[in-house]
C-alpha cells in the first residue's frame, strides 16, 4: 500500500488536536445546528482559541505562520468527520487569503487577527442569480461617489451568509467591461444598505447558513477596495488553484471515510445467513472503491506537494478538483447502495455525506468548467 509522506510529526500532533476539538465542540452540537440551519458563533471562537483557523497567517497578524499542510489537516479531519456544515476551510483558506494577498497593510492589521481568533466570520460573494460560472457577467456594481463606493446588486448561494461579519464582494466598478471591470471590495456585516435574505434550504449542508445578499445604495469607504480597481477577476483566478485544491483535499478525505464506514457496515450486517462482506459483489465493489480512494489520494497529495513549492498551476488544480469530486460522488453512491435502506437514513453518516457533498461537483467551478479549462490546453480552441 502506498504510504503518505507529506505530513511530519508536528502535523500529526496537530491532527490529534483537531480530532479532539471535533469530538468535544462539534459532535455533541451538530444535530441541533442542522435543525437550526446555522452553527453557533461559539464554535468559531473555540476554533480560534484552539488554533484551527487561518493557521498559515503570519505571526505578525496573530497567526501561527504554519505551512499549508496544517490547513490540509483541518480540511481532512473535518471532511472525515462528516460534519460538513462547519465551514472553517472556506473562512481560513478561501476568503482570508484575499485579505492577506491583496489587502493594504491597514486592512491586514485590522482584519487578519480577528479572522484568526474567530471573532470575525468571513464570506466571499461572487455568484449571482444570472452569473454563476460566468462571473464576468455579474451585475452587482459599485459606483464611486467622493470617498465612498455606492454598491447595488444581489448575490446568491453565499456560504456563511447569515453569520458573516466581513464579506469579500466581487462587483463591477466598470459595468461596461467584463473581466477588466471587476473589483473586490470589503463589506462589513452591519453597514447600512446591506441586507441578508433568508437562510436557503438545501438538499444537504443543513447546518451551514447559505444566503442571498442584497445591496441597495450600500456605502463603504474607498479604502475598502482590495488591491486595485479592475483587478478583481485576476485576483480570483490567482486564488482559484488553492480553492480547488482545498475541495480536492476534502473530497479525498470523504472518500476514505465513506469507505471505512461502509467496510465496517458490510462486515457486520448479515443477509441470507452470512455477512454482506462474504458476497462476491460486495468484495468487488469494495475493491473498486479502495482503488479509487488510493489513486485519488495519491494525485491529491502530489498536487498538495506542488502547492507547497509554489508550482501548482490552474490545470493541475482543475484536474484535482474534477477527479476527486467525481470519484467522491461515485463512491458515496455505491456506499449508500451497500448500506441498503439504512443508507438513506439521516442518522447514518453515509446518508448525510451523500446529501452534503453532491454540491462539490458544482461549487468552486463546476465539473463542466473544469473540463473546459483542461480541454483548452489540448486543442486549438480559444
Amino acid at each position: 500500500m502506498i504510504s503518505r509522506t507529506l505530513f511530519d510529526d508536528g502535523h500529526e500532533a496537530f491532527r490529534e488536536t483537531v480530532c479532539r476539538f471535533i469530538a468535544k465542540e462539534i459532535e455533541p452540537n451538530y444535530a441541533r445546528w442542522e435543525k437550526e440551519g446555522v452553527v453557533s458563533r461559539d464554535v468559531w471562537l473555540a476554533a480560534g482559541e484552539a488554533g484551527l483557523l487561518c493557521t498559515w497567517v503570519p505571526e505578525e497578524y496573530g497567526g501561527a505562520g504554519a505551512d499549508f499542510l496544517y490547513s490540509a489537516v483541518v480540511v481532512e479531519e473535518m471532511g472525515r468527520s462528516g460534519y460538513a456544515g462547519v465551514a472553517f476551510h472556506l473562512h481560513s483558506d478561501i476568503v482570508a487569503p484575499y485579505v492577506y494577498h491583496y489587502g493594504s497593510e491597514t486592512q491586514k492589521a485590522k482584519w487578519l487577527p480577528k479572522l484568526v481568533s474567530g471573532e470575525v466570520i468571513s464570506a466571499v460573494a461572487m455568484s449571482e442569480p444570472a452569473a454563476g460560472s460566468d462571473l464576468q457577467g455579474m451585475k452587482t456594481h459599485a459606483r464611486r461617489d467622493g470617498d465612498e463606493y455606492v454598491i447595488n446588486g444581489q448575490k446568491i448561494f453565499i456560504s456563511n451568509g447569515q453569520l458573516a461579519d466581513l464579506v469579500v464582494l466581487a462587483c463591477k466598478t466598470d459595468p461596461s467591461a467584463r473581466a477588466k471591470g471587476i473589483s473586490q471590495i470589503l463589506v462589513e456585516g452591519d453597514v447600512p444598505g446591506f441586507e441578508r435574505g433568508k437562510n436557503l434550504e438545501k438538499v444537504g449542508y443543513h447546518a451551514q447558513d447559505t444566503s442571498e445578499l442584497f445591496f441597495a445604495d450600500c456605502r463603504v469607504p474607498i479604502e475598502n477596495l482590495l488591491g486595485e480597481e479592475g483587478k478583481g477577476f485576476v485576483q480570483m483566478v490567482q486564488q482559484l488553484p488553492q480553492e480547488r485544491l482545498v475541495i480536492a483535499v476534502r473530497s479525498a478525505a470523504i472518500i476514505n471515510s465513506a469507505l471505512e464506514w461502509t467496510t465496517r457496515y458490510v462486515n457486520e450486517r448479515e443477509a441470507f445467513g452470512k455477512t454482506l462482506a462474504n458476497f462476491q459483489n460486495t468484495r468487488f465493489k469494495l475493491a473498486e472503491m479502495k482503488t479509487k480512494a488510493v489513486v485519488t489520494q495519491a494525485f491529491v497529495d502530489v498536487c498538495t506537494a506542488h502547492h507547497l513549492s509554489g508550482k501548482l498551476d490552474a490545470i493541475d488544480a482543475a484536474m484535482a478538483k474534477l477527479h476527486s469530486t467525481e470519484m467522491m460522488c461515485e463512491v458515496l453512491d455505491e456506499c449508500v447502495q451497500l448500506h441498503g435502506g439504512y443508507g438513506y437514513m439521516w442518522e447514518f453518516p453515509i446518508a448525510r455525506a451523500w446529501a452534503d457533498n453532491r454540491m462539490a461537483r458544482i461549487a468552486g467551478g463546476s465539473s463542466e468548467i473544469m473540463k473546459e479549462i483542461i480541454g483548452r490546453t489540448m486543442t486549438d480552441s480559444k
